[in-house]
């Protein structure tokens, strides 16, 4: 049954999750209208790791072969001592991760995925521009008011607008998200100066003497580029920012300490960003009435085991199966039945990647990479 008789369905962020939840709901019948804070897209944002996972729901909505264009294909998953070079697990990605999972792992830049995304659904189904200011739900759906005076009147509404959630902030009130005490700085080196570096077209993570201290590489732009990820503690660090330049020279100093082939990686790179890293706790409930969250804005984490927009894209294409025949008088319900159907993977990653142990000594990669959001049982109905 469409949803197009009553109000639409609207999406607060026009992020990958919610990109992802406006394909998925429209396919599934629904109209859909999604809000965005910025007034024009640019290419920022970091480079992202799909993970099998998150590139079969993406094939699923369509968009996958899109991503392929510009994206790496990681040839294994392997873990290194920081100290000793020492590895301590490998996994074949590639094309045995597509006979395992049915899906490759994918590295890409944030920016050519949302491209991808946008495509999809349309640019010109998204509202740029709508900062929300205030919202008010009643049982017969639910009212968004933006800065400047316009309104919509929506028949539920997704909160996909981050950690920083206005959805979030209006279901449940104010809550600052912690600041881990770890900072993270990024850069991108084309491949060529990094000649007998080994694995290059792997995905590689380095562990550290901590759990706050790691280097994750990975290929970019079809192998022709390296991502460079590094985290370490510092506590005087809190500015929460994707663009702002960091200093070469400090990344090299944090770790000195580290196996020559790492440092060699450091000692490449030309110019660095640095962002402090913020997260929250697993929420108890994050749907009610007429609205529900996903992605960052339900379920924050921290990068460690590089599933935050897997974790969104499983969100939507979960959330749309359920909205899925689905009028607006029962939307409440099938929205309850959403959250029950992911709350306890996404709180079970949430304290993983916290935690940052996953893989370190090999182990099994299959329940997070072997999850099909187009597949796993719908949730329990609410009251049930």
């Amino acid at each position: 049954m469409s949803n197009n008789a009553s109000a639409p369905i609207g999406i607060a962020g026009a992020g990958i999750g919610g990109l992802a939840a406006a394909i998925a709901l429209a396919r599934a019948g629904h109209d859909i209208v999604v809000f965005e804070q910025t007034k024009a897209f640019g290419r920022v944002g970091a480079d992202i790791n799909l993970t099998p996972n998150a590139v079969r729901a993406l094939d699923g909505l369509g968009v996958g072969e899109a991503a392929r264009v510009t994206a790496a294909r990681p040839t294994h998953r392997i873990s290194r001592l920081w100290d000793s070079g020492e590895e301590t697990s490998r996994l074949p990605m590639g094309d045995e991760a597509e006979r395992l999972y049915g899906a490759p792992q994918l590295t890409i830049h944030r920016a050519d995925l949302l491209a991808a995304l946008t495509d999809a659904f349309g640019l010109e189904r998204i509202r740029l521009g709508r900062r929300v200011q205030s919202i008010a739900e009643d049982a017969e759906g639910v009212t968004v008011d933006f800065e400047g005076g316009e309104s919509q009147r929506l028949s539920a509404l997704i909160g996909a607008d981050g950690i920083h959630s206005a959805v979030r902030t209006a279901m449940f009130g104010p809550e600052s998200p912690r600041f881990t005490g770890i900072v993270a700085y990024r850069a991108v080196v084309p491949a060529a100066k990094l000649e007998g570096v080994p694995n290059l077209q792997a995905f590689t993570k380095w562990w550290g003497p901590n759990p706050q201290s790691q280097i994750v590489t990975f290929p970019l732009n079809r192998g022709r580029d390296i991502f460079i990820f590094a985290t370490t503690p510092q506590d005087t660090w809190h500015l929460e920012s994707w663009t702002t330049q960091g200093s070469v020279e400090e990344l090299r100093e944090q770790y000195a300490d580290f196996h020559p082939d790492a440092r060699a990686l450091l000692a490449a790179c030309d110019e660095v960003l640095k962002t402090a890293l913020y997260e929250r706790d697993p929420m108890p409930t994050w749907s009610r009435g007429r609205m529900t969250l996903l992605g960052d804005a339900a379920h924050p984490m921290l990068p460690f085991m590089a599933q935050g927009a897997g974790m969104a894209i499983e969100d939507a294409v979960v959330l749309a199966r359920h909205l899925e025949g689905v009028d607006a008088a029962g939307l409440p319900n099938a929205l309850a039945r959403y959250e029950v159907a992911r709350r306890e993977r996404t709180s079970r990653i949430q304290l993983g990647s916290r935690g940052n142990q996953w893989l370190r000594e090999g182990g099994n990669a299959d329940w997070v990479y072997g999850y099909d959001a187009w597949a796993v049982p719908l949730g329990v109905p609410a009251g049930a």
